[in-house]
């Protein structure tokens, strides 16, 4: 009933409403680019979220915070150093994250919990936008969930051809991580030409996890334990004195972004941008505190240094003679750099598993626009590198062996190939009709050097999977501010490197090997949305209901004829993905605003996901599927300060909801799943002048014990933030 309840109660604003500092303004009136170009969001029937506030985009850890912050997408943390966002119950692979327009799904994006999201600095962010449901007839494979489009800051022009400039400074610390951030960017221009730059260096200590925990679980979440080595010698420490300091969770980041903008004329544009993320090693936290016969399992596992270096070059062009009006082109390349560090207590061999993938991208846009609507047409292009080692060290005689790659070891490729149209259609002042078809093409080339370990039946994977996308909807507008709109679509994800090719224990005692038989993966939605604006109130509610199809789930698997074998020393239980399942996933929304007084106003919102698949002889839950979820707050925006009050909660998620095979992680959780809980949190931010912003918060005020559905650890207990922003 508690789900219910908080439904019905917490009527208030999706992302959409609770980005607009105006609230006589009408949601019909946001544009959005979920069609790429700017569109007005009434136009689209889709249900588009967007942030746009600065005070929740920059008063957060990482770019996954902001999102959590929101109410309005679910993500889960492995470390400190992560977050992985869930939209619908499809999560990792099975999303598309952006950054600019530049697909950032890897080739060896998996299935489990990613923590890329946090390779963009919120701070050089201006907006996140989130397209929920299946989009991949504008997006292609992965965005079988939606997708997040996020927006770094764009070079601003003046209207003088003598050079101006303006920037900002921005120091952040927050007590409950020990967190030291430190941001600059500087815009120079004129008006033809203007530059950007943003740098932020971040620091993180270990996170302090809430100290008041339920009186049905005492002990959950306490760290008893961490290990160190000293001279080449495992310590086991015992750490009962400081039960709530998670130890071991610190790491650093540091992130720069630089574009040059030119513009020759008011019709043509070009753009470069270049990003570059560095962190420092990830200690992957729920690994170091599992046991086993009382003693630790790992005495190290990290993830090392994440790299995402990218380099994009972007051509739009306006007004132009013919039938096409815009056109958009966007040539980009990225590296990316991962590696798993993992050493068993007590053990004298130190894994490395070391991947480098390289990107090159192009996206090249046309659009016709006239009074009845407008045309687009598409084309995509990605082609992914992949590089995959590992070896083993002896830490006391430092000699290497070899050890199973993660990936096939050999020259392995993945090309995304794509053309599409998506068409509007306004069939009157207050209709409007969405529809569109994509054809995509996703080869893959996979080679095995080294099969000794393993004992490989096979030497090569090699796929090629054509698939047909498409949308169709309408969208009402009423001229009270009424809207309504409904829509079915298709989703569709080729299985990539990480899905056919990857040997690795996600857990000890489960190994998981490769399956080159997959198959392509489809998720088809229907989806009805309500909503009422005025500038004194809004209410809305979406309903959705997804048929995934040919759904790649990790299940039990013969290995040469065996159940069984021997990684890493350990006798483990083989597991291999595989197309078993369908699943079937329904939920809904609820949304509102509510005016109270000038400049102050009550929001709210709520999310329900269920999700289920049958793998022919039994239906079981649906892995990824968080429980309920949402926000609600107050919030006050004024000349000189703001303010807003605000909790963040979950329901339940019972152990019999669990999915045991797949990614829930319930050796993380309490003996019948993860506890409901609730967080008050308190914002604040005065302009004493101009050019000086200062910003006082509390988060988790209460300080709750709690964690994330499928997290291995636990959030952060009661948090002091102080920020403060100097701009010049």
């Amino acid at each position: 009933m508690q789900k219910y309840f908080l439904a019905f109660f917490f009527i208030g604003s999706s992302l959409s409403l609770m980005a607009q500092k105006d609230s006589t303004k009408s949601l019909q009136d946001v544009v959005v680019f979920a069609n790429k170009f700017p569109t007005l969001s009434k136009n689209i029937v889709q249900t588009v979220g967007l942030i746009t506030d600065k005070n929740l985009i920059q008063q957060q850890s990482n770019t996954a915070d902001i999102l959590t912050a929101s109410g309005q997408i679910f993500v889960q943390k492995s470390q400190l150093g992560g977050g992985s966002p869930v939209i619908r119950g499809f999560e990792a692979s099975r999303i598309l994250l952006l950054v600019d327009g530049v697909r950032m799904n890897s080739a060896i994006f998996r299935a489990g919990h990613l923590q890329n999201i946090i390779t963009v600095d919120n701070m050089s962010l201006e907006r996140v936008e989130v397209n929920y449901g299946p989009s991949s007839t504008m997006y292609g494979s992965d965005a079988l969930g939606g997708v997040i489009n996020l927006f770094t800051k764009a070079p601003q022009l003046n209207n003088s051809s003598k050079w101006k400039s303006n920037g900002n400074v921005i120091y952040r610390y927050a007590n409950g991580q020990n967190e030291n951030r430190q941001h600059i960017d500087l815009n120079i221009a004129n008006n033809k030409w203007a530059f950007v730059s943003s740098f932020t260096n971040s620091s993180f200590g270990d996170m302090r996890q809430g100290a008041n925990r339920l009186a049905a679980y005492p002990d959950f979440g306490k760290r008893l334990f961490y290990v160190t080595t000293e001279n080449g010698v495992d310590i086991l420490n015992d750490n009962r004195s400081s039960i709530n300091i998670q130890k071991i969770t610190e790491y650093t980041q540091a992130d720069f972004l630089q574009k040059i903008l030119y513009k020759p004329s008011a019709n043509t544009e070009h753009l470069l941008n270049i990003q570059l993320s560095n962190s420092s090693n990830i200690n992957r936290y729920d690994r170091l505190t599992e046991t086993s016969k009382g003693l630790p399992v790992y005495a190290e596992w990290y993830y090392g240094p994440q790299v995402r270096n990218m380099v994009s070059y972007k051509l739009n062009k306006t007004h132009l003679k013919g039938f096409f009006q815009e056109l958009s082109v966007n040539t980009n390349y990225q590296h990316l750099q991962e590696s798993r560090i993992s050493r068993k207590y007590k053990s004298s061999n130190k894994d490395f598993r070391i991947e480098n993938v390289d990107i090159i991208g192009l996206n090249a846009d046309l659009l016709h626009s006239d009074k009845n609507g407008e045309i687009h047409f598409g084309l995509e292009s990605y082609y992914n590198i992949v590089n995959s080692k590992a070896h083993r060290t002896n830490i006391a005689t430092l000699a290497n062996s070899a050890i199973t790659t993660r990936y096939s070891d050999g020259p392995t490729n993945m090309a995304y190939q794509a053309l599409y149209v998506q068409h509007r259609k306004n069939l009157n002042q207050n209709w409007v009709l969405n529809d569109g078809l994509r054809l995509n093409l996703v080869q893959l080339n996979a080679q095995f050097k080294d099969t000794s370990l393993m004992h490989f039946p096979f030497t090569e994977s090699k796929q090629s999977n054509a698939a047909l996308t498409g949308n169709i909807g309408l969208a009402y507008n009423g001229d009270d501010g009424f809207r309504s709109t409904v829509g079915v679509s298709s989703g569709f994800r080729a299985p990539n490197i990480d899905d056919l090719t990857k040997v690795f224990d996600t857990k000890t005692g489960y190994v998981v090997v490769p399956n080159k038989d997959l198959k392509p993966e489809y998720t088809y939605n229907a989806e009805w949305t309500i909503a009422k604006n005025t500038s004194n109130y809004s209410l809305g509610a979406s309903v959705f209901y997804t048929l995934f199809h040919n759904a790649l789930v990790a299940d039990k698997y013969n290995w040469n004829g065996k159940s069984t074998i021997m990684y890493q020393g350990v006798l483990s239980d083989v597991y291999a993905t595989q197309n078993k399942a369908k699943a079937n996933l329904f939920g809904f929304n609820v949304n509102g605003r509510l005016r109270l007084i000038q400049n102050t106003e009550l929001n709210a919102t709520y999310t329900y996901t269920k999700g289920t698949y049958n793998d022919g002889s039994k239906e079981m839950p649906l892995d990824h599927i968080p429980p309920a979820y949402g926000r609600f707050g107050i919030k006050h925006i004024d000349k000189k300060w703001n303010a807003e009050f605000y909790s963040v909660f979950n329901s339940w998620k019972k152990i019999a909801d669990y999915n045991l095979n797949g990614e829930d992680n319930e050796i993380y959780a309490t003996k019948d799943g993860m506890p409901s809980w609730m967080t008050f949190n308190l914002l604040t931010q005065y302009n004493p002048t101009k050019d000086l912003t200062i910003g006082l918060g509390v988060e988790n005020i209460t300080d709750l014990n709690y964690r994330y559905f499928a997290s291995g650890i636990s959030a952060v207990g009661r948090n002091y933030i102080l920020t403060c922003k100097v701009n010049f």
